[in-house]
């Protein structure tokens, strides 16, 4: 075994409820785009709609197509630009975000205005906004500004005003967490909803589980001796006899690089990833022998993506989206 995946649907359900009660009659749209940020879409957005979620939000048409073919009747909003793919989408009754240009005919459309982001979007409505369904906005600091986070809200409240037909929508995760008057007409939660902090923080200070865990087992135990080393480059040179745990993993299962120094659990025990981590194995000091086959602890058990994020110098959900669940690098389990 490589490795294997378990996607905690339970955990995720809960995850769902949890920002429900937080939402005083708003709906709970499930961002499930980029695969469920590497959990799973069609499990999870199956999940999502069990425990309360109305609308499922997807980045690409191409993504709901193959959501449309697993969730017939759900209801489902392509949150990026459509480009050419107008007709297939409206043959597949999904609704889309324009940003710019014209309405397309046909289809159900939500416009999104550019309150700060400076990404995707209009900066007014203007009077053909009344042949569209819903109004939204892209919250840009929700997670570290929230004197910014409220001038967006505000700028989208008064582009709004005259359109109360429309439904309004803004809230991102840490929106949703953070800033009740975001809430609107419904918020959109993706980071949240798979249990990983929009905060970089424990996610248990909001209520939230992982629905993620990752394990996999030492492949080779091995007796380095003093001023033999590990991996390429020889980032790692023992200073005295020192025993390694060579994992059958690397950054081809989504095991970045940049993640030599953080911590993984060996037989329940935190111990360091040394040298240079390659495409298909990693290093692991140990304290002492162990037996090939004892298993290790990528993610879970209290060891969280968050963790390593700050490790690797990045976000929680750049590792989500990175880690691979096809069958030839682990093994997938969805309870």
């Amino acid at each position: 075994m490589r490795s294997e995946l378990t996607i905690d649907l339970r955990a995720l359900r809960r995850n769902a409820q949890r920002l429900l009660k937080a939402l005083d009659g708003a709906e709970l749209w499930a961002v499930v785009k980029a695969n469920g940020y590497g959990h799973g879409a069609a499990d999870c957005a199956r999940a999502a709609l069990d425990a309360g979620a109305s609308r499922l939000c997807v980045a690409t048409v191409s993504e709901g197509l193959e959501l449309r073919a697993a969730l017939p009747e759900a209801r489902i909003l392509v949150l990026g630009p459509a480009g050419d793919e107008v007709a297939q989408a409206r043959d597949a009754r999904l609704a889309l975000t324009v940003p710019d240009g014209p309405i397309p005919e046909g289809v159900e459309v939500h416009v999104k205005l550019d309150t700060g982001m400076g990404r995707w979007g209009i900066s007014e409505l203007a009077g053909g906004a009344r042949d569209v369904a819903g109004a939204m906005t892209h919250l840009a600091t929700a997670d570290s500004d929230l004197d910014f986070a409220r001038v967006q809200l505000e700028r989208f409240r008064a582009a709004t005003a005259q359109l109360p037909e429309l439904m309004r929508h803004a809230a991102n995760s840490a929106a949703t967490l953070r800033l009740p008057e975001s809430h609107f007409d419904a918020v959109r939660c993706g980071i949240a909803l798979y249990g990983i902090s929009p905060f970089g923080s424990d996610p248990a200070a909001d209520g939230l589980e992982p629905v993620l865990s990752w394990t996999t087992e030492l492949a080779q135990v091995k007796l380095l001796r003093a001023g033999e080393s590990t991996g390429y480059g020889r980032r790692f040179v023992a200073e005295h006899d020192t025993w390694i745990g060579i994992l059958p993993v690397g950054y081809a299962d989504g095991l970045r690089r940049s993640l030599t120094g953080t911590s993984v659990l060996v037989a329940g025990e935190p111990r360091p990833v040394v040298g240079t981590i390659s495409m298909d194995a990693a290093a692991v000091e140990l304290d002492r022998a162990h037996p090939a086959g004892t298993t290790v602890t990528i993610v879970g058990n209290g060891l969280t993506l968050e963790s390593h994020a700050e490790a690797a110098g990045t976000i929680a959900y750049e590792l989500a989206c990175g880690i691979d669940s096809s069958p030839t690098r682990a093994h997938r389990i969805a309870q």
